[in-house]
């Protein structure tokens, strides 16, 4: 991190300031500080529906969605797959890597990846996800876009993630994230009803979130599904919305970031355990104690390798 750089939490509250203060950072060495301001300063609300989002992205892919239905957490403890995985990701940002609580986070995670028969591909494959799905829903939906140190940092951070998790041929770039993710969803996409049934569950989980719930959950879906691009749902076998239903969709969210550029800055960095959508521990908790702790890998390898359903 830079020691000559001004904290980020303390800059004027001017709604650009920041944006200009994290560019003259440098993403190679101040990546986990420039995530931090944008995850938890800049696009709060954005970065947490865009990685909402990207978990639709891994259930298309039939080897990841059937070893998630396979487990039953998806399925059987929504909420709290959801929000163990949102509060084990944000304990890894908010502490950094080399403190004793990141590390635990990251630890913890890595003992639930082993836990179960994960290619090496389909883990970069959603480390991708993370890197693109966030870059471009701000690009299409945010207040403001990115700039290029922050497109890079946001790399930086995830690449640096995914070394702590083993993963091997992390791309080097945004831009190879992108390309890898494109080149993986066109070779691996494809419907498979463990795939779905997850989806399913994490859909009408959502429609339970604010502002979701103020609506009927069958319009909180079709809204949902509106944000998904053509070969998403079409992997997922959810049917197209219409084209009125997509517009409406689109002016809803761009319409949002025009009120957000023009409120006051943020000074106070939003935490996920903040969010109302995360509910399963009220009282706190101890990241060591998140997520599952099985044995043995409890899916069958064969199972999970067979190819999507017809």
């Amino acid at each position: 991190m830079s020691t000559t750089s001004t904290p980020i939490t303390r800059i004027r509250p001017d709604r650009y300031h920041r944006r200009d203060a994290l560019a003259a950072l440098d993403p190679a060495t101040d990546h986990v500080e420039i995530y931090r301001a944008l995850s938890g300063l800049e696009f709060p609300w954005d970065i947490q529906q865009a990685l909402s989002l990207a978990l639709f992205r891994t259930y298309a892919v039939p080897s990841i969605g059937r070893l998630l239905a396979a487990t039953g957490e998806f399925t059987e403890r929504t909420q709290k797959r959801y929000d163990d995985t949102g509060l084990i990701l944000e304990t890894v940002l908010a502490n950094g890597f080399e403190h004793p609580e990141g590390r635990a986070a990251v630890r913890r995670m890595n003992q639930m990846h082993r836990s179960y028969d994960i290619s090496d591909d389909d883990l970069r494959y959603v480390l991708c996800t993370f890197v693109v799905v966030p870059l471009r829903w701000v690009q299409r939906w945010g207040w403001r876009r990115h700039t290029e140190v922050e497109k890079v940092a946001t790399a930086n951070y995830y690449r640096e993630l995914g070394r702590h998790m083993g993963i091997r041929d992390i791309p080097a770039t945004w831009q190879e994230f992108e390309s890898l993710l494109d080149a993986y969803e066109t070779e691996h996409f494809g419907y498979d009803p463990g795939g779905r049934a997850v989806a399913d569950a994490t859909l009408d989980l959502a429609t339970t979130f604010p502002p979701n719930d103020r609506v009927p959950a069958a319009l909180s879906r079709t809204f949902l599904l509106a944000l998904m691009d053509e070969p998403l749902l079409d992997a997922l076998g959810y049917p197209f919305p219409p084209r009125p239903v997509r517009i409406a969709a689109d002016a809803a969210l761009r319409a949002r970031a025009a009120v957000v550029r023009r409120m006051a800055v943020r000074t106070e960095p939003f935490s996920l355990q903040q969010s109302p959508s995360i509910r399963s521990y009220p009282d706190g908790f101890d990241v060591r104690e998140l997520g599952t702790f099985p044995a043995t890998c409890p899916v069958p390898h064969d199972a999970r390798r067979a190819g999507p359903a017809a």
